[in-house]
């Protein structure tokens, strides 16, 4: 109905009469950062933008892209080569998004019209009757996104739909039956939904264990005890052993612009790194972190998080204390970090913290977009030299203390490892 934009190549010698002139590709996401974030202002720009050049150029590929800002997040999902569907995330609401298209409510009224909740390309209406997309019975409301375009297939099941029942398992425990028979949703169930609130506010702590998590206290944990060989490597973890880099934006809206973003880092596989905040409003990031070299090497920490995993892997129990007290010390250092960074950086700029929390005394009635100043002034806040300096120095500090503690959790799962090679010998073993 609406195919991939895919780069077609020139084919024979131009000025022949069977030459074929190249036809230009569409976009793809390695696009987006650099044809959207430097032209926008707010997560709905930013789906604005991305939808007109998506509809312009086409895309070569299935995308899914979280638009975010201080008062909203959207969620935009591509349908075929040119059309898109964007909704913006309920507030006090998270999202589970597995590898598949995942929308699945969808207010075309709203989306065609005034645009409160929900966007999509201009001709999205027709494209769905034109091509008989819409699989509701008797045409029920609200319209599913996740019937008419996405899938539902074999695949889905073992390497999509479990990782969200693992997340809202853990996030939603007792809103639902999870196990047995009888559970309300099972692991391979197809309406698992795309957005819920929590039982609880979700901390940065409750995102890093559900990104690194492989199935843990169910039978389909693969360092588990509980089922057998098969249905422990059923599904595929969350926390798989190809990853390489996690990043948790977090935008906080009770300080100021300079310093209102934390992007909280770990490389290498989940289960066996740490989250770590760093400020992103700077000119340099730590040498640590930067320099990933192809040479493995313990000098910089995609390497040496990579190290640690294949060893703690060998040795998952016996390591997995030595793992805890890792993530539990360097998630404590990074959140006095903050803290420390935070007071600093508000009295360089002269301000007080309390100004930004609108349900402070004084501030009753305001919400952050009252407290929020005009762009001149923001951007004057932001390139404050002597606060991006002062978040530098902060984020150096932070990963100076990374190293030691990685290099020290380096050294306890080798040594743990080395004692289990099958290669041992002592003289009283025999």
């Amino acid at each position: 109905a609406d195919p991939m934009v895919e780069l077609q190549k020139a084919q024979g010698k131009e000025g022949d009469a069977d030459y074929k002139p190249e036809v230009p590709g569409g976009i793809g996401e390695e696009d987006f950062l650099t044809l959207v974030l430097p032209y926008i202002r707010s997560a709905r720009e930013g789906v604005e933008r991305l939808g007109a050049l998506l509809e312009k150029y086409g895309t070569y590929e299935m995308n899914g892209v979280a638009f975010s800002d201080v008062n909203e997040i959207w969620w935009m999902e591509t349908v075929g080569g040119h059309h898109w569907i964007a909704k913006r995330v309920p507030d006090e609401a998270y999202v589970v998004m597995p590898n598949q298209l995942g929308i699945d409510e969808f207010d075309l009224e709203d989306a065609l019209g005034d645009q409160e909740e929900h966007m999509c390309s201009a001709d999205l209406l027709e494209f769905i009757e034109e091509n008989h997309l819409d699989l509701s019975v008797e045409n029920a409301s609200p319209f599913n996104p996740r019937d008419a375009f996405g899938s539902h297939s074999d695949a889905d099941h073992v390497y999509n739909t479990p990782r969200a029942w693992f997340m809202e398992r853990f996030l939603n425990p007792y809103d639902e039956v999870w196990d047995g028979k009888d559970a309300d949703h099972k692991p391979d169930s197809n309406d698992i939904p795309w957005a819920r609130q929590p039982e609880r506010k979700v901390t940065v702590e409750d995102i890093k264990y559900v990104l690194s998590s492989h199935y843990q206290g169910t039978e389909y944990d693969p360092y588990g005890k509980l089922g057998d060989e098969h249905t422990r490597h059923l599904f595929r973890p969350i926390g798989i052993n190809r990853q390489s880099q996690l990043a948790v934006m977090q935008i906080r809206p009770y300080v100021p612009e300079a310093f209102r973003t934390i992007q909280w880092m770990a490389y290498g596989s989940n289960p066996f790194n740490a989250l770590v905040p760093f400020y992103p409003n700077v000119n340099e990031t730590p040498k640590y972190l930067e320099d990933t070299t192809t040479r493995v090497t313990s000098e910089n920490f995609y390497w040496e998080n990579r190290i640690i995993a294949a060893l703690a892997d060998a040795a998952f129990n016996d390591t997995a204390n030595a793992i805890e007290r890792y993530q539990e010390v360097v998630g404590s250092l990074g959140h006095a970090m903050v803290k420390s960074t935070d007071a600093a950086a508000a009295d360089l700029l002269g301000v007080s913290l309390k100004d930004y929390e609108p349900e402070r005394e004084g501030n009753e009635g305001e919400d952050y977009d009252d407290l929020v100043r005009d762009p001149e002034a923001i951007i004057a806040e932001l390139r404050n030299d002597k606060v991006r300096e002062a978040l530098a120095e902060a984020n150096d500090d932070m990963a100076a203390k990374l190293k030691k503690e990685t290099d020290s959790l380096l050294d306890t799962v080798l040594y743990i490892t080395s004692m289990r090679m099958k290669n041992g010998f002592n003289r009283s073993d025999h």
